[in-house]
Protein backbone atom coordinates (compact mmCIF):
# COMPACT_ATOMS: atom_id res chain seq x y z
CA UNK A 1 0.00 0.00 0.00
CA UNK A 2 2.83 2.39 0.85
CA UNK A 3 4.48 1.54 -2.49
CA UNK A 4 1.37 2.55 -4.39
CA UNK A 5 1.08 5.78 -2.40
CA UNK A 6 4.68 6.69 -3.22
CA UNK A 7 4.02 5.99 -6.92
CA UNK A 8 1.05 8.36 -6.82
CA UNK A 9 3.05 11.07 -5.02
CA UNK A 10 5.56 11.20 -7.88
CA UNK A 11 3.15 10.50 -10.77
CA UNK A 12 4.90 7.25 -11.73
CA UNK A 13 1.90 4.87 -11.54
CA UNK A 14 0.84 5.48 -15.15
CA UNK A 15 4.41 5.07 -16.45
CA UNK A 16 4.93 1.72 -14.68
CA UNK A 17 1.51 0.49 -15.85
CA UNK A 18 2.35 1.38 -19.45
CA UNK A 19 5.70 -0.44 -19.25
CA UNK A 20 3.97 -3.56 -17.89
CA UNK A 21 1.23 -3.54 -20.54
CA UNK A 22 3.72 -3.06 -23.39
CA UNK A 23 5.94 -5.84 -22.05
CA UNK A 24 2.91 -8.14 -21.78
CA UNK A 25 2.43 -7.60 -25.53
CA UNK A 26 6.08 -8.60 -26.15
CA UNK A 27 7.09 -5.03 -26.98
CA UNK A 28 10.76 -3.97 -26.85
CA UNK A 29 12.21 -0.92 -25.07
CA UNK A 30 15.08 1.07 -26.52
CA UNK A 31 14.54 4.41 -24.74
CA UNK A 32 14.37 3.60 -21.03
CA UNK A 33 17.30 5.76 -19.94
CA UNK A 34 15.20 8.96 -19.94
CA UNK A 35 12.66 7.32 -17.62
CA UNK A 36 15.34 5.99 -15.25
CA UNK A 37 17.00 9.41 -14.94
CA UNK A 38 13.78 11.43 -14.72
CA UNK A 39 13.35 13.70 -11.70
CA UNK A 40 10.24 11.87 -10.48
CA UNK A 41 11.87 8.43 -10.67
CA UNK A 42 14.98 9.60 -8.78
CA UNK A 43 12.91 11.21 -5.99
CA UNK A 44 10.76 8.07 -5.76
CA UNK A 45 13.93 5.96 -5.46
CA UNK A 46 15.24 8.19 -2.67
CA UNK A 47 11.89 7.96 -0.85
CA UNK A 48 11.92 4.16 -1.12
CA UNK A 49 15.53 3.79 0.05
CA UNK A 50 14.96 6.22 2.93
CA UNK A 51 12.22 3.99 4.39
CA UNK A 52 14.53 0.95 4.17
CA UNK A 53 16.44 -0.05 7.33
CA UNK A 54 19.49 -0.82 5.20
CA UNK A 55 19.80 2.89 4.35
CA UNK A 56 21.54 3.37 7.71
CA UNK A 57 24.26 0.85 6.79
CA UNK A 58 27.37 2.60 5.41
CA UNK A 59 29.23 1.49 2.29
CA UNK A 60 32.97 1.79 1.66
CA UNK A 61 32.70 5.61 1.66
CA UNK A 62 31.19 5.57 5.17
CA UNK A 63 28.10 7.53 4.11
CA UNK A 64 24.46 6.71 4.96
CA UNK A 65 21.06 8.12 4.05
CA UNK A 66 21.65 10.97 6.54
CA UNK A 67 24.35 12.39 4.26
CA UNK A 68 22.02 12.40 1.25
CA UNK A 69 19.18 13.97 3.27
CA UNK A 70 21.27 17.12 3.56
CA UNK A 71 21.00 17.67 -0.22
CA UNK A 72 18.09 19.59 -1.72
CA UNK A 73 15.86 17.78 -4.21
CA UNK A 74 17.45 19.59 -7.14
CA UNK A 75 20.96 18.79 -5.89
CA UNK A 76 20.12 15.09 -5.47
CA UNK A 77 18.58 14.82 -8.94
CA UNK A 78 21.47 16.68 -10.57
CA UNK A 79 24.08 14.58 -8.70
CA UNK A 80 22.58 11.27 -9.87
CA UNK A 81 21.99 12.45 -13.44
CA UNK A 82 25.59 13.66 -13.67
CA UNK A 83 26.98 10.46 -12.13
CA UNK A 84 25.06 8.33 -14.65
CA UNK A 85 26.46 10.21 -17.65
CA UNK A 86 29.72 8.35 -17.11
CA UNK A 87 28.78 5.83 -14.46
CA UNK A 88 31.52 4.35 -12.30
CA UNK A 89 30.17 2.65 -9.16
CA UNK A 90 32.30 2.92 -6.04
CA UNK A 91 33.83 -0.12 -4.33
CA UNK A 92 31.38 -2.53 -2.73
CA UNK A 93 31.79 -3.26 0.97
CA UNK A 94 32.10 -6.98 1.78
CA UNK A 95 30.30 -8.36 4.86
CA UNK A 96 29.99 -12.01 5.93
CA UNK A 97 26.88 -13.35 7.66
CA UNK A 98 26.49 -16.77 9.23
CA UNK A 99 24.12 -19.31 7.66
CA UNK A 100 22.15 -21.99 9.51
CA UNK A 101 24.70 -24.67 8.64
CA UNK A 102 27.53 -22.71 10.28
CA UNK A 103 29.03 -21.55 6.99
CA UNK A 104 29.18 -17.89 5.93
CA UNK A 105 27.40 -16.08 3.11
CA UNK A 106 29.07 -13.04 1.49
CA UNK A 107 27.06 -9.82 1.28
CA UNK A 108 28.03 -6.93 -0.98
CA UNK A 109 26.92 -3.51 0.29
CA UNK A 110 27.16 -0.72 -2.32
CA UNK A 111 27.65 2.91 -1.31
CA UNK A 112 24.41 4.73 -0.50
CA UNK A 113 24.34 6.80 -3.70
CA UNK A 114 24.88 3.64 -5.79
CA UNK A 115 21.96 2.05 -3.90
CA UNK A 116 19.69 4.94 -4.87
CA UNK A 117 20.84 4.55 -8.48
CA UNK A 118 20.15 0.80 -8.39
CA UNK A 119 16.68 1.55 -7.02
CA UNK A 120 16.10 3.94 -9.97
CA UNK A 121 16.89 1.07 -12.35
CA UNK A 122 14.85 -1.49 -10.44
CA UNK A 123 11.71 0.66 -10.47
CA UNK A 124 11.74 0.91 -14.26
CA UNK A 125 12.92 -2.61 -15.07
CA UNK A 126 10.64 -4.45 -12.64
CA UNK A 127 7.33 -3.84 -14.49
CA UNK A 128 8.92 -5.15 -17.71
CA UNK A 129 10.39 -8.23 -16.03
CA UNK A 130 7.18 -8.96 -14.07
CA UNK A 131 5.25 -9.23 -17.32
CA UNK A 132 7.51 -12.14 -18.34
CA UNK A 133 8.03 -13.93 -15.02
CA UNK A 134 6.56 -17.36 -14.23
CA UNK A 135 3.47 -17.25 -12.00
CA UNK A 136 4.82 -19.78 -9.47
CA UNK A 137 8.06 -17.96 -8.74
CA UNK A 138 7.58 -16.32 -5.32
CA UNK A 139 10.94 -14.95 -4.15
CA UNK A 140 11.54 -11.19 -3.94
CA UNK A 141 8.53 -10.29 -6.07
CA UNK A 142 5.76 -7.78 -5.29
CA UNK A 143 2.94 -9.13 -3.06
CA UNK A 144 4.40 -12.67 -2.97
CA UNK A 145 5.82 -14.44 0.08
CA UNK A 146 7.18 -17.72 1.44
CA UNK A 147 3.65 -18.52 2.61
CA UNK A 148 2.41 -18.48 -1.00
CA UNK A 149 5.21 -20.87 -2.01
CA UNK A 150 4.31 -23.26 0.81
CA UNK A 151 0.61 -23.00 -0.06
CA UNK A 152 1.38 -24.03 -3.64
CA UNK A 153 3.40 -27.06 -2.48
CA UNK A 154 0.63 -28.13 -0.10
CA UNK A 155 -1.97 -27.70 -2.84
CA UNK A 156 -0.02 -29.94 -5.24
CA UNK A 157 0.44 -32.63 -2.58
CA UNK A 158 -3.16 -32.52 -1.34
CA UNK A 159 -5.16 -32.13 -4.54
CA UNK A 160 -2.88 -33.40 -7.31
CA UNK A 161 -1.40 -36.28 -5.28
CA UNK A 162 2.16 -35.40 -6.29
CA UNK A 163 4.25 -37.13 -3.64
CA UNK A 164 7.74 -37.08 -5.16
CA UNK A 165 9.88 -33.96 -4.86
CA UNK A 166 13.03 -33.13 -6.80
CA UNK A 167 15.24 -31.00 -4.53
CA UNK A 168 17.94 -29.18 -6.48
CA UNK A 169 20.47 -26.99 -4.70
CA UNK A 170 22.42 -24.63 -7.00
CA UNK A 171 26.02 -24.39 -5.83
CA UNK A 172 26.81 -20.77 -4.92
CA UNK A 173 24.11 -19.36 -7.21
CA UNK A 174 24.61 -15.65 -6.47
CA UNK A 175 28.39 -15.98 -6.81
CA UNK A 176 28.30 -17.81 -10.15
CA UNK A 177 25.81 -15.93 -12.34
CA UNK A 178 27.29 -15.49 -15.84
CA UNK A 179 27.40 -11.75 -16.66
CA UNK A 180 27.25 -12.06 -20.46
CA UNK A 181 24.34 -14.48 -20.27
CA UNK A 182 22.47 -12.18 -17.88
CA UNK A 183 22.80 -9.18 -20.21
CA UNK A 184 21.55 -11.38 -23.06
CA UNK A 185 18.56 -12.48 -20.95
CA UNK A 186 17.68 -8.84 -20.24
CA UNK A 187 17.86 -8.13 -23.98
CA UNK A 188 15.52 -11.07 -24.66
CA UNK A 189 13.01 -9.66 -22.15
CA UNK A 190 12.81 -6.56 -24.36
CA UNK A 191 15.21 -4.34 -22.37
CA UNK A 192 17.21 -3.18 -25.39
CA UNK A 193 18.42 0.25 -24.29
CA UNK A 194 22.22 0.00 -24.61
CA UNK A 195 22.84 2.75 -22.04
CA UNK A 196 20.80 0.82 -19.48
CA UNK A 197 22.59 -2.47 -20.22
CA UNK A 198 26.00 -0.75 -20.05
CA UNK A 199 25.21 0.67 -16.59
CA UNK A 200 23.98 -2.72 -15.33
CA UNK A 201 27.15 -4.33 -16.65
CA UNK A 202 29.22 -1.82 -14.65
CA UNK A 203 27.16 -2.54 -11.52
CA UNK A 204 27.87 -6.26 -11.91
CA UNK A 205 31.59 -5.58 -12.27
CA UNK A 206 31.82 -3.09 -9.41
CA UNK A 207 35.05 -3.71 -7.51
CA UNK A 208 34.65 -5.51 -4.18
CA UNK A 209 36.74 -4.04 -1.39
CA UNK A 210 39.96 -6.06 -0.85
CA UNK A 211 38.83 -8.73 -3.36
CA UNK A 212 39.04 -7.04 -6.75
CA UNK A 213 36.71 -6.97 -9.77
CA UNK A 214 34.34 -9.97 -10.00
CA UNK A 215 34.19 -11.88 -13.29
CA UNK A 216 30.83 -13.47 -12.42
CA UNK A 217 28.03 -13.33 -9.87
CA UNK A 218 25.61 -10.72 -8.53
CA UNK A 219 26.37 -9.22 -5.10
CA UNK A 220 23.86 -10.27 -2.44
CA UNK A 221 22.88 -7.07 -0.69
CA UNK A 222 22.57 -4.97 -3.84
CA UNK A 223 19.16 -3.43 -4.50
CA UNK A 224 19.06 -4.73 -8.07
CA UNK A 225 20.46 -8.20 -7.29
CA UNK A 226 17.14 -9.86 -6.41
CA UNK A 227 15.52 -8.75 -9.66
CA UNK A 228 18.54 -9.86 -11.72
CA UNK A 229 18.61 -13.27 -10.02
CA UNK A 230 14.96 -13.79 -10.94
CA UNK A 231 15.77 -12.81 -14.53
CA UNK A 232 18.49 -15.49 -14.63
CA UNK A 233 16.26 -18.27 -13.28
CA UNK A 234 13.18 -17.22 -15.26
CA UNK A 235 14.63 -19.19 -18.17
CA UNK A 236 14.57 -22.31 -15.99
CA UNK A 237 10.99 -21.56 -14.87
CA UNK A 238 9.72 -21.21 -18.41
CA UNK A 239 11.59 -24.29 -19.63
CA UNK A 240 10.22 -26.53 -16.85
CA UNK A 241 6.68 -25.19 -17.34
CA UNK A 242 7.01 -25.67 -21.11
CA UNK A 243 7.87 -29.35 -20.66
CA UNK A 244 4.51 -30.15 -19.08
CA UNK A 245 2.40 -27.40 -17.51
CA UNK A 246 2.20 -25.18 -20.62
CA UNK A 247 2.56 -28.04 -23.09
CA UNK A 248 -0.64 -29.16 -24.90
CA UNK A 249 -1.48 -32.64 -23.64
CA UNK A 250 -3.44 -33.58 -26.73
CA UNK A 251 -3.29 -32.86 -30.44
CA UNK A 252 -6.21 -32.98 -32.85
CA UNK A 253 -5.76 -34.88 -36.12
CA UNK A 254 -8.02 -36.22 -38.88
CA UNK A 255 -8.61 -39.89 -39.58
CA UNK A 256 -8.93 -41.29 -43.12
CA UNK A 257 -12.68 -40.95 -42.75
CA UNK A 258 -12.27 -37.21 -42.03
CA UNK A 259 -13.21 -37.51 -38.38
CA UNK A 260 -11.34 -35.22 -35.95
CA UNK A 261 -10.02 -37.01 -32.86
CA UNK A 262 -7.64 -36.10 -30.05
CA UNK A 263 -4.51 -38.08 -29.43
CA UNK A 264 -2.93 -37.77 -25.98
CA UNK A 265 0.78 -37.09 -25.71
CA UNK A 266 1.92 -39.42 -22.97
CA UNK A 267 5.70 -39.38 -23.39
CA UNK A 268 6.12 -36.16 -21.36
CA UNK A 269 7.61 -35.66 -17.90
CA UNK A 270 4.84 -34.52 -15.55
CA UNK A 271 6.24 -31.96 -13.12
CA UNK A 272 5.34 -28.66 -11.46
CA UNK A 273 7.94 -26.15 -10.33
CA UNK A 274 7.67 -23.98 -7.21
CA UNK A 275 10.53 -21.52 -6.75
CA UNK A 276 11.55 -19.03 -4.10
CA UNK A 277 14.73 -17.21 -5.25
CA UNK A 278 17.36 -19.92 -5.85
CA UNK A 279 15.49 -22.49 -3.71
CA UNK A 280 13.11 -24.56 -5.81
CA UNK A 281 11.20 -27.86 -5.93
CA UNK A 282 9.75 -29.88 -8.79
CA UNK A 283 6.81 -32.02 -7.71
CA UNK A 284 6.21 -35.28 -9.60
CA UNK A 285 3.80 -38.22 -9.53
CA UNK A 286 6.30 -41.11 -9.43
CA UNK A 287 9.96 -41.88 -8.82
CA UNK A 288 10.80 -42.63 -12.43
CA UNK A 289 9.58 -39.21 -13.58
CA UNK A 290 11.38 -37.55 -10.66
CA UNK A 291 14.71 -39.10 -11.77
CA UNK A 292 14.15 -37.86 -15.31
CA UNK A 293 13.53 -34.34 -14.01
CA UNK A 294 16.60 -34.44 -11.75
CA UNK A 295 18.98 -35.22 -14.60
CA UNK A 296 17.20 -32.92 -17.07
CA UNK A 297 17.36 -29.92 -14.72
CA UNK A 298 20.99 -30.65 -13.83
CA UNK A 299 21.88 -30.68 -17.55
CA UNK A 300 19.85 -27.52 -18.31
CA UNK A 301 21.49 -25.55 -15.49
CA UNK A 302 24.96 -26.60 -16.63
CA UNK A 303 24.58 -26.14 -20.39
CA UNK A 304 22.17 -23.20 -20.61
CA UNK A 305 22.77 -21.18 -17.43
CA UNK A 306 26.40 -22.16 -16.70
CA UNK A 307 25.48 -23.21 -13.14
CA UNK A 308 26.40 -26.34 -11.19
CA UNK A 309 24.32 -28.17 -8.62
CA UNK A 310 25.46 -29.39 -5.22
CA UNK A 311 25.21 -33.23 -5.40
CA UNK A 312 25.26 -33.69 -1.60
CA UNK A 313 22.31 -31.30 -1.13
CA UNK A 314 20.32 -32.25 -4.26
CA UNK A 315 18.09 -35.31 -3.99
CA UNK A 316 14.78 -36.99 -4.79
CA UNK A 317 12.40 -37.37 -1.85
CA UNK A 318 9.41 -39.69 -1.56
CA UNK A 319 7.13 -37.65 0.71
CA UNK A 320 5.26 -40.78 1.78
CA UNK A 321 8.40 -42.08 3.47
CA UNK A 322 10.40 -39.08 4.59
CA UNK A 323 10.32 -35.31 4.94
CA UNK A 324 11.53 -32.64 2.54
CA UNK A 325 12.68 -29.22 3.73
CA UNK A 326 11.68 -25.91 2.16
CA UNK A 327 12.11 -22.35 3.45
CA UNK A 328 12.52 -23.47 7.07
CA UNK A 329 9.52 -25.81 6.96
CA UNK A 330 9.29 -29.61 6.69
CA UNK A 331 6.82 -31.32 4.33
CA UNK A 332 5.58 -34.91 4.41
CA UNK A 333 2.59 -36.66 2.81
CA UNK A 334 0.92 -38.54 5.68
CA UNK A 335 -2.17 -40.71 5.59
CA UNK A 336 -5.50 -39.18 6.48
CA UNK A 337 -8.50 -41.45 5.98
CA UNK A 338 -8.36 -42.69 2.39
CA UNK A 339 -5.78 -40.22 1.05
CA UNK A 340 -2.50 -38.53 1.86
CA UNK A 341 -2.21 -34.88 2.81
CA UNK A 342 0.71 -32.54 3.41
CA UNK A 343 1.79 -32.27 7.02
CA UNK A 344 4.12 -29.34 7.56
CA UNK A 345 6.25 -28.37 10.54
CA UNK A 346 9.46 -26.57 11.51
CA UNK A 347 12.73 -28.14 10.45
CA UNK A 348 14.97 -29.35 13.27
CA UNK A 349 17.90 -26.99 12.66
CA UNK A 350 15.55 -24.02 12.56
CA UNK A 351 13.86 -25.08 15.81
CA UNK A 352 17.26 -25.31 17.52
CA UNK A 353 18.20 -21.88 16.23
CA UNK A 354 14.90 -20.41 17.49
CA UNK A 355 15.65 -21.89 20.92
CA UNK A 356 19.07 -20.24 21.01
CA UNK A 357 17.63 -16.90 19.87
CA UNK A 358 14.94 -17.06 22.57
CA UNK A 359 17.64 -17.70 25.21
CA UNK A 360 19.53 -14.61 24.06
CA UNK A 361 16.39 -12.49 24.56
CA UNK A 362 15.74 -14.05 28.00
CA UNK A 363 19.30 -13.38 29.18
CA UNK A 364 19.02 -9.79 27.93
CA UNK A 365 15.89 -9.31 30.05
CA UNK A 366 17.62 -10.87 33.08
CA UNK A 367 20.56 -8.47 32.72
CA UNK A 368 18.29 -5.45 32.13
CA UNK A 369 14.57 -6.00 32.90
CA UNK A 370 13.30 -2.95 31.00
CA UNK A 371 10.16 -2.30 28.98
CA UNK A 372 12.23 -2.12 25.81
CA UNK A 373 13.78 -5.56 26.32
CA UNK A 374 10.41 -7.10 27.18
CA UNK A 375 8.93 -5.67 23.98
CA UNK A 376 11.88 -6.98 21.97
CA UNK A 377 11.17 -10.47 23.32
CA UNK A 378 7.50 -10.08 22.39
CA UNK A 379 8.48 -8.90 18.93
CA UNK A 380 10.62 -12.03 18.50
CA UNK A 381 7.76 -14.34 19.59
CA UNK A 382 5.17 -12.63 17.41
CA UNK A 383 7.60 -12.65 14.47
CA UNK A 384 8.26 -16.41 14.58
CA UNK A 385 4.54 -17.07 15.09
CA UNK A 386 3.74 -15.00 12.01
CA UNK A 387 6.28 -16.86 9.89
CA UNK A 388 5.43 -20.41 10.92
CA UNK A 389 1.68 -20.06 11.52
CA UNK A 390 1.00 -21.68 8.12
CA UNK A 391 2.50 -25.00 9.26
CA UNK A 392 -0.20 -27.60 9.83
CA UNK A 393 1.50 -28.76 13.04
CA UNK A 394 2.73 -25.39 14.28
CA UNK A 395 0.96 -25.75 17.65
CA UNK A 396 2.74 -29.04 18.37
CA UNK A 397 6.10 -27.65 17.21
CA UNK A 398 5.89 -24.54 19.38
CA UNK A 399 4.52 -26.45 22.36
CA UNK A 400 7.72 -28.51 22.24
CA UNK A 401 9.80 -25.35 21.91
CA UNK A 402 8.01 -23.78 24.90
CA UNK A 403 8.56 -26.95 26.96
CA UNK A 404 12.28 -26.96 26.13
CA UNK A 405 12.53 -23.30 27.23
CA UNK A 406 10.28 -23.54 30.29
CA UNK A 407 12.92 -24.23 32.98
CA UNK A 408 15.44 -21.81 31.45
CA UNK A 409 12.82 -19.03 31.23
CA UNK A 410 11.53 -19.55 34.79
CA UNK A 411 14.92 -19.80 36.49
CA UNK A 412 16.37 -16.70 34.78
CA UNK A 413 13.37 -14.39 35.05
CA UNK A 414 12.02 -15.34 38.50
CA UNK A 415 14.29 -12.79 40.28
CA UNK A 416 13.32 -9.90 37.98
CA UNK A 417 9.67 -10.53 37.09
CA UNK A 418 6.29 -11.57 38.43
CA UNK A 419 5.08 -15.02 37.33
CA UNK A 420 1.42 -15.95 37.05
CA UNK A 421 -1.74 -15.51 35.01
CA UNK A 422 -1.86 -12.04 33.40
CA UNK A 423 -3.59 -9.39 35.49
CA UNK A 424 -4.98 -6.50 33.42
CA UNK A 425 -2.93 -7.37 30.29
CA UNK A 426 -2.83 -4.98 27.34
CA UNK A 427 -5.45 -5.01 24.59
CA UNK A 428 -2.89 -6.52 22.22
CA UNK A 429 -2.15 -9.40 24.61
CA UNK A 430 -5.82 -10.23 25.12
CA UNK A 431 -6.48 -10.08 21.39
CA UNK A 432 -3.85 -12.64 20.38
CA UNK A 433 -3.13 -14.75 23.48
CA UNK A 434 -4.99 -16.72 26.12
CA UNK A 435 -5.15 -15.06 29.55
CA UNK A 436 -5.34 -18.53 31.16
CA UNK A 437 -1.66 -19.28 30.44
CA UNK A 438 0.92 -18.28 33.02
CA UNK A 439 3.62 -15.86 31.95
CA UNK A 440 6.07 -13.31 33.33
CA UNK A 441 5.34 -9.62 33.80
CA UNK A 442 8.47 -7.55 33.22
CA UNK A 443 8.42 -3.78 33.83
CA UNK A 444 4.66 -3.73 33.35
CA UNK A 445 4.74 -5.75 30.11
CA UNK A 446 3.42 -9.33 29.91
CA UNK A 447 5.70 -11.62 27.90
CA UNK A 448 3.99 -13.37 24.99
CA UNK A 449 3.86 -17.17 25.54
CA UNK A 450 5.96 -19.02 22.96
CA UNK A 451 3.64 -22.02 22.77
CA UNK A 452 0.38 -20.12 22.28
CA UNK A 453 0.02 -20.22 18.48
CA UNK A 454 -2.60 -21.64 16.14
CA UNK A 455 -2.40 -22.86 12.55
CA UNK A 456 -3.72 -20.49 9.89
CA UNK A 457 -4.72 -21.95 6.53
CA UNK A 458 -2.25 -20.89 3.84
CA UNK A 459 -3.79 -19.38 0.72
CA UNK A 460 -2.46 -19.57 -2.82
CA UNK A 461 -1.36 -16.33 -4.44
CA UNK A 462 -4.06 -14.70 -6.56
CA UNK A 463 -2.61 -13.81 -9.99
CA UNK A 464 -5.26 -11.09 -10.39
CA UNK A 465 -3.45 -9.02 -7.72
CA UNK A 466 -0.88 -6.77 -9.37
CA UNK A 467 0.80 -3.45 -8.72
CA UNK A 468 1.08 -2.85 -12.44
CA UNK A 469 -2.53 -3.02 -13.67
CA UNK A 470 -5.50 -0.85 -12.80
CA UNK A 471 -7.67 -3.89 -12.06
CA UNK A 472 -4.93 -5.45 -9.91
CA UNK A 473 -4.47 -2.29 -7.85
CA UNK A 474 -8.21 -2.03 -7.27
CA UNK A 475 -8.26 -5.57 -5.90
CA UNK A 476 -5.34 -4.74 -3.64
CA UNK A 477 -7.21 -1.77 -2.21
CA UNK A 478 -10.42 -3.81 -1.86
CA UNK A 479 -9.07 -7.14 -0.59
CA UNK A 480 -5.53 -6.98 0.65
CA UNK A 481 -5.50 -6.29 4.38
CA UNK A 482 -2.27 -5.60 6.24
CA UNK A 483 -0.97 -8.29 8.57
CA UNK A 484 -1.52 -6.34 11.79
CA UNK A 485 0.26 -8.96 13.91
CA UNK A 486 3.37 -8.71 11.75
CA UNK A 487 3.40 -4.91 11.93
CA UNK A 488 2.93 -5.00 15.72
CA UNK A 489 5.94 -7.30 15.89
CA UNK A 490 7.98 -4.74 13.93
CA UNK A 491 6.72 -1.78 16.00
CA UNK A 492 7.91 -3.48 19.17
CA UNK A 493 11.48 -3.48 17.81
CA UNK A 494 11.60 0.32 17.73
CA UNK A 495 13.93 1.90 20.28
CA UNK A 496 12.23 4.92 21.86
CA UNK A 497 14.34 6.27 24.72
CA UNK A 498 12.80 8.26 27.57
CA UNK A 499 9.28 6.95 26.90
CA UNK A 500 7.03 5.68 29.70
CA UNK A 501 5.78 2.10 30.00
CA UNK A 502 2.26 3.51 29.62
CA UNK A 503 3.12 5.17 26.30
CA UNK A 504 4.91 2.08 24.88
CA UNK A 505 2.03 -0.20 25.83
CA UNK A 506 -0.78 2.13 24.75
CA UNK A 507 0.65 2.93 21.31
CA UNK A 508 0.74 -0.79 20.48
CA UNK A 509 -2.79 -1.28 21.82
CA UNK A 510 -3.98 1.75 19.85
CA UNK A 511 -2.41 0.43 16.62
CA UNK A 512 -4.02 -2.97 17.22
CA UNK A 513 -7.45 -1.47 17.96
CA UNK A 514 -7.35 0.67 14.80
CA UNK A 515 -6.32 -2.41 12.73
CA UNK A 516 -3.16 -0.68 11.56
CA UNK A 517 -4.90 2.30 9.96
CA UNK A 518 -4.02 5.99 10.09
CA UNK A 519 -6.70 7.70 12.20
CA UNK A 520 -6.79 10.79 10.01
CA UNK A 521 -6.61 9.38 6.47
CA UNK A 522 -7.63 5.73 6.91
CA UNK A 523 -4.48 4.51 5.15
CA UNK A 524 -3.16 1.04 6.01
CA UNK A 525 0.20 1.47 7.72
CA UNK A 526 3.39 -0.54 7.94
CA UNK A 527 5.54 -0.37 11.07
CA UNK A 528 8.07 1.95 9.40
CA UNK A 529 5.31 4.49 8.65
CA UNK A 530 3.73 4.63 12.12
CA UNK A 531 3.95 7.70 14.34
CA UNK A 532 2.04 7.99 17.62
CA UNK A 533 0.62 11.50 18.11
CA UNK A 534 -0.46 13.05 21.41
CA UNK A 535 -3.87 14.56 20.64
CA UNK A 536 -3.29 17.09 23.38
CA UNK A 537 0.46 17.74 23.48
CA UNK A 538 2.29 16.97 26.72
CA UNK A 539 3.51 20.56 27.04
CA UNK A 540 -0.16 21.62 27.09
CA UNK A 541 -1.13 19.12 29.78
CA UNK A 542 -1.59 15.98 27.66
CA UNK A 543 -0.77 12.52 28.99
CA UNK A 544 0.31 9.10 27.68
CA UNK A 545 -3.19 7.71 28.29
CA UNK A 546 -4.74 5.50 25.61
CA UNK A 547 -7.48 8.05 24.86
CA UNK A 548 -4.93 10.83 24.24
CA UNK A 549 -2.91 8.90 21.62
CA UNK A 550 -3.57 8.77 17.87
CA UNK A 551 -1.97 6.49 15.26
CA UNK A 552 -0.89 8.51 12.21
CA UNK A 553 1.18 8.04 9.08
CA UNK A 554 4.54 9.74 9.71
CA UNK A 555 4.01 12.25 6.85
CA UNK A 556 0.55 13.13 8.19
CA UNK A 557 2.01 13.57 11.69
CA UNK A 558 4.54 16.05 10.31
CA UNK A 559 1.74 17.81 8.45
CA UNK A 560 -0.23 18.24 11.70
CA UNK A 561 2.70 20.15 13.22
CA UNK A 562 3.80 22.16 10.15
CA UNK A 563 3.95 25.97 10.30
CA UNK A 564 4.63 26.96 6.66
CA UNK A 565 1.21 27.40 5.00
CA UNK A 566 2.57 26.93 1.45
CA UNK A 567 4.01 23.52 2.34
CA UNK A 568 0.77 22.57 4.13
CA UNK A 569 -1.33 23.49 1.08
CA UNK A 570 1.04 21.62 -1.25
CA UNK A 571 0.97 18.45 0.87
CA UNK A 572 -2.82 18.50 1.31
CA UNK A 573 -3.06 18.55 -2.49
CA UNK A 574 -0.40 15.84 -2.89
CA UNK A 575 -2.03 13.53 -0.34
CA UNK A 576 -5.47 14.00 -1.92
CA UNK A 577 -7.22 15.22 1.24
CA UNK A 578 -11.01 15.31 1.24
CA UNK A 579 -13.00 18.02 3.04
CA UNK A 580 -13.66 15.69 5.98
CA UNK A 581 -9.91 14.96 6.29
CA UNK A 582 -9.12 18.70 6.27
CA UNK A 583 -11.74 19.22 8.99
CA UNK A 584 -10.14 16.50 11.12
CA UNK A 585 -6.66 17.92 10.46
CA UNK A 586 -7.84 21.29 11.76
CA UNK A 587 -9.17 19.65 14.93
CA UNK A 588 -5.76 18.12 15.55
CA UNK A 589 -4.01 21.45 14.90
CA UNK A 590 -6.37 23.37 17.21
CA UNK A 591 -5.58 20.95 20.07
CA UNK A 592 -1.88 21.66 19.40
CA UNK A 593 -2.45 25.41 19.52
CA UNK A 594 -1.71 25.84 15.80
CA UNK A 595 -3.55 27.83 13.12
CA UNK A 596 -6.18 26.00 11.08
CA UNK A 597 -5.90 25.62 7.31
CA UNK A 598 -8.48 26.59 4.73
Amino acid sequence: MSTLRYWDYYNMTGIFTDLYERASQQDTFSRLYETVTSRENILLAFRTIKSNKGSKTPGTDGKTIKDIKELSENELVKTIQTKLENYRPKKVRRVWIEKENGQYRPLGIPCILDRVIQQCFKQVLEPIAEAHFYKHSYGFRPLRSTHHAMARVQHLVNTANLHYIVDVDIKGFFDNVNHKLLIKQLWNLGIQDRKILACISKMLKAEIDKEGVPSKGVPQGGILSTLLSNVVLNDLDQWVAGQWEFFPLSKNYKTREGKVVAKKRTALKEGYLVRYADDFKILCRDGKTAHKWYHAVKLYLKERLKLDISPEKSQIVNLRKRKSEFLGFTIKANKKRNKRVAHTGVKKKKREKLKEQAKVHILRIKASPTTQNALRFNSFVLGIHNYFKGATHVNLEFSRLAYDLQAFLYNRLRPVGKYGRPIRPSTTYKKYFSTRSKTFEIAGVHLFPVGDVRTVNTMNFSPTLSLFTEEGRKKIYDKLKPDVRLEISNIMKAVLPNRTVEYMDNRISRFSMKMGKCELTGWNLTASEVHCHHYRPKHLGGTDEFRNLRILHKDIHRLVHRIDTEIITSEIRKFGFTSSMIKKLNQYRMECGLETVV
